[in-house]
Formats: C-alpha cells, sequence, structure tokens
C-alpha cells in the first residue's frame, strides 16, 4: 500500500496539473457518484492527508481517493488521451481540464462529499506526519497510549499517526534498534519520541524522491535496510533479515526486522528459513517461501 511519501507526491502532482483551471471532464465511474455532474467547477487544491487524497473544488464539494493497495492517478495530456484509454475497465475517476486529465486508476475509495464534512472520511486519523498539522508530542501520546499493543502495529494504525506504513514502520524500528512487538506501552516516552523523529525525518526526505530510500542509496537492491529483505544479511550485523506478520486478522501486515538487532525472534515467527525472492528498488515487500 502506498505510504504518506507517495501519496503526498500523488496529490502534488495532481494539484499542479488541475489547480486554477475549470475543469472540462468529469467521469466518476463508481456506484451513485456515475451522476453527479462538476464539469465548469475549479479545483482550489488537491492535498493529502496521510495515505488519503482531497481535491477539493470551488463548488463547496471534496473528491476524496483512497489508493489502497493499487490504486494510483496519471496525469496525461487532455488532447493526446485516446478513446481506448478513456474506456480502460481500470479507471474509476476521470477529471481534467482543457489541458490536463487525471485518471484514477483502480482506486480503493471515492466519495464526493461537502468540503466542510471531510471530518466524517479523514476526522479520525492522527497527526499527519506530511501536514501542517503534524504534532510529533501528541503522535508520541498517542503511541505511548497504545498500551500492549505492539509499537509495530501502533504505529501502523493510522489514528496514532498518518501516513505510516509497513516500509517506514519496519526502517525506523530497524534504526533504533527496536523489536516491533515490544508492547507500546512499556516503552519510556523518549524512546517513543526518537523513534518517531526518525520515521518523520525518512518520511519528509523521502517525499522528494521517486524512489523510496531509507539507506540514501537509490540503487536496485540497496534501497533499505530490512524492508523487502527476508532473508538477505543485514546490513548492520549480517544475520539473517526475517518477516513476521504483526497485528491481529483481518489488519494483519507485514514487518521486516533483523532478530540480532532488534532483541530476537518474533512472536509469530516460526524460525524456519526464509529464502529471498528479490528486493524492489522502491522498498517494498516481495513474496517469500521457506524451506
Amino acid at each position: 500500500m502506498p505510504e504518506g511519501d507517495t501519496v503526498w507526491r500523488t496529490a502534488t502532482r495532481l494539484h499542479q496539473a488541475l489547480a486554477g483551471q475549470p475543469l472540462t471532464t468529469w467521469d466518476l465511474r463508481w456506484g451513485e457518484l456515475a451522476t453527479t455532474d462538476y464539469v465548469g467547477a475549479t479545483t482550489l487544491e488537491v492535498v493529502s492527508r496521510g495515505k488519503h487524497v482531497l481535491q477539493r473544488l470551488d463548488a463547496g464539494v471534496t473528491l476524496h481517493s483512497h489508493l489502497r493497495m493499487e490504486g494510483q492517478w496519471r496525469i496525461e495530456e487532455a488532447g493526446a488521451l485516446t478513446s481506448r484509454q478513456r474506456s480502460n475497465p481500470q479507471i474509476r475517476a476521470l477529471v481534467g481540464t482543457e489541458r490536463w486529465a487525471a485518471l484514477g486508476l483502480r482506486l480503493g475509495m471515492l466519495d464526493l462529499v461537502p468540503t466542510a464534512s471531510e471530518d466524517t472520511l479523514v476526522g479520525h486519523l492522527g497527526p499527519d506526519v506530511l501536514g501542517p498539522d503534524w504534532d510529533a508530542d501528541r503522535a508520541v501520546a498517542h503511541l505511548h497510549a497504545a498500551g500492549q499493543t505492539p509499537i509495530g502495529e501502533a504505529m501502523l494504525d493510522q489514528r496514532n499517526l498518518a501516513g505510516v506504513g509497513t516500509l517506514w514502520a519496519s526502517e525506523s524500528l530497524f534504526l533504533q534498534r527496536l523489536s516491533p512487538w515490544t508492547a507500546a506501552g512499556d516503552l519510556d516516552e523518549k524512546v517513543i519520541a526518537a523513534l518517531v523523529e526518525r520515521a518523520h525525518r525518512l518520511i519528509d526526505t523521502a517525499r522528494h524522491h521517486a524512489v523510496q530510500s531509507s539507506t540514501g542509496v537509490r540503487r536496485l537492491g540497496e534501497t533499505s535496510y530490512v524492508h523487502g529483505r527476508s532473508g538477505r544479511p543485514c546490513r548492520r550485523c549480517g544475520g539473517p533479515v526475517r518477516v513476521a506478520m504483526i497485528g491481529a486478522a483481518p489488519k494483519e501486515r507485514t514487518m521486516f526486522y533483523c532478530p540480532r538487532c532488534q532483541g530476537g525472534l518474533g512472536p509469530t515467527d516460526d524460525g524456519k528459513p526464509q529464502t529471498p525472492l528479490g528486493s524492489s528498488s522502491r522498498g517494498r515487500a516481495k513474496p517469500y517461501r521457506r524451506v
């Protein structure tokens, strides 16, 4: 699932393409939204809120989208858009100006609400790591209040802080030498504050680059310390990096970590050897098999 920095870049591209110009195309292929028509309205701004995208119109409404696992917004020149592209069955939204067209492909969520009512969709989110509401102290308080919830799971809960996914949670915890399965409430608030600061710094840096990297290197296979590297040697100690599930079903997620550097095997890790199947230049998780 795209993380906060990726969604921030998506919103920024949409804003650059659409803001300030009247819409000449409005085609939402999503249930009852298909009957709406805001051709002629002007996009005031497009912003991200955690992993959510908000397109605000001067008509007083907001088009809200969430990419989920496979969604994306693609920008194309409106005049060069072919009928075949327009009829792509993966399109869930097609909005555009005279110059640019934004294609929402495989979107996971799409809503249209009064701008004044955006909180009904994103009001539950914690402070946004990349937003104007960022409040590190509040994020630390939320995580510490998670009690016996594993710190890795608490970091992924968007109600605690918005924009952190499995990539940045795994990398931040590794760099701080913390086990993802340590109870959040058992950690000193200073330790959590350092973890939050680390995650914020990583994501804030990453938003300016198309290739996500926690190592500072953007070459293929060298972008992460543990994420997407199960079965490979730890860059710090040389021991095998591992992946295990964290959180309760149906919201369990993958967590990459180094047992030697982060306090031993996680409780959901059976300890069997894990064979690497490759890593991604974007640091995304790759499937693994046990041998």
